[in-house]
């Protein structure tokens, strides 16, 4: 049986070669002109993959992605954005709202086809592994994009299973944590990008935090969370120089936040996890 796609395009030339694509690559395709009625068809036919306009009459593909993701019974489900928006700040934004992919039109048969291989590669591998969910966000090294990101979370977690505790740990974690990957990882260079993984299993939820810089030496920590702990106000000396914001002992309150905390080798990566609580 072939499997199900859903092209969401009000340009209909567009949308009828995108589908005859997709026949040619064996999935049944639907066409929907408009983006409102998509959360709805998604939930009740559950596509394998969503090609999603963004400018559409009577939405934005950025709010359609946005409601796929944050919905558990959907945010498996692939979305690739097509899109005549190629400003370095619509791709962001596709990217931090949780697109899988971002093509800018025009783009070749093979751009597409390639790129939904891999989507479809991401969603396997995530059930190989037992995970019931997963989006990845990228977002700009600006703080003001965390706390957007930081909503989104909020909205995700309290539908999690998380209780409202848990989930306020999580979400002050992370703003600490992506808040050190902007500062410390990229010594607040705007245009480098900080990549935010939410994955959740039957279990629980991790959350991967990934900057593009250099990482550390977990060893020794120029700020309060230096292990040794000879010198408590030393990170406020560091921190000035470098001239980021006050405060500091991030690390240190994220490991009390989360039941797992855990750097990879450079020290670039940070894998927090939170598990549900038990059931009687």
């Amino acid at each position: 049986m072939d499997r199900k796609a859903l092209v969401v395009e009000d340009e209909e030339g567009l949308a009828q070669i995108l589908a005859e694509l997709l026949r040619g690559w064996g999935f049944e395709p639907t066409i929907l002109e408009h983006g409102n009625p998509a959360p709805a068809w998604i939930r009740q036919n559950r596509p394998e993959v969503v090609l999603l306009d963004v400018m559409l009459e009577d939405t934005n593909g950025f709010s359609v992605c946005e409601m796929l993701k944050l919905d558990r019974d959907t945010n498996m489900i692939p979305v690739i954005m097509v899109t005549i928006l190629s400003a370095h700040e619509d791709r962001v934004q596709g990217l931090t709202v949780g697109a899988n992919r971002y093509l800018t039109k025009p783009f070749s048969a093979d751009e597409l086809h390639k790129a939904i291989q891999e989507v479809l590669a991401w969603k396997d591998e995530l059930s190989r592994h037992g995970k019931v969910g997963e989006i990845r966000f990228q977002l700009q090294s600006d703080t003001r994009y965390l706390e957007e990101l930081n909503d989104l979370l909020s909205s995700l977690l309290l539908h999690s299973g998380l209780s409202e505790t848990q989930a306020r740990q999580l979400t002050t974690a992370v703003r600490e944590l992506g808040a050190n990957a902007i500062e410390w990882g990229h010594q607040k260079e705007v245009e480098r990008i900080v990549t935010v993984d939410y994955q959740i299993d039957p279990e629980k939820i991790t959350i991967i935090i990934r900057d593009t810089g250099p990482g550390f030496n977990q060893q020794n920590l120029p700020h309060a969370a230096d292990a040794a702990g000879e010198d408590p106000i030393r990170h406020i000396m560091v921190r000035e120089a470098l001239g980021l914001r006050e405060g500091g002992f991030g690390i240190m309150m994220s490991r009390g936040l989360v039941d797992d905390m855990k750097y990879n080798e450079a020290g670039n990566e940070v894998q927090l996890v939170k598990y549900f609580p038990r059931r009687k």
